[in-house]
């Protein structure tokens, strides 16, 4: 019989692949001006790194605009409409970096 204490210390495989699926959209779709990592400049000053996005606002607030199609004010960020299992994926991928 084994015993698995602490359980809850680490994250369950589906939530690591989830992660991994959100920065891969994040790498396809963001990377050309965020910072998607917990380091680097963003390429374009104006675009915030990800790792503070949760500094401004709850990441999840993002879920409803995701999925009904995310757009700005400026001309060079495109807008995206994500799929509710993309949108997971991606605040996945925005809450590991908090």
């Amino acid at each position: 019989m084994f015993i698995i204490s602490n359980i809850n210390a680490s994250p369950s495989f589906a939530d690591t692949i989830s992660v991994q699926r959100g920065k891969a959209f994040a790498k396809a779709n963001c990377s050309q001006c965020h910072s998607i990592d917990g380091f680097s400049k963003s390429r374009r000053a104006a675009a915030p790194p990800f790792r503070t996005l949760h500094e401004r606002y709850p990441v999840e607030t993002l879920e409803d605009a995701l999925g009904e199609g995310l757009s700005t004010g400026h001309p060079r960020m495109p807008e995206f409409r994500l799929d509710p299992s993309q949108v997971g994926d991606f605040i996945s991928f925005l809450k590991s970096l908090e």
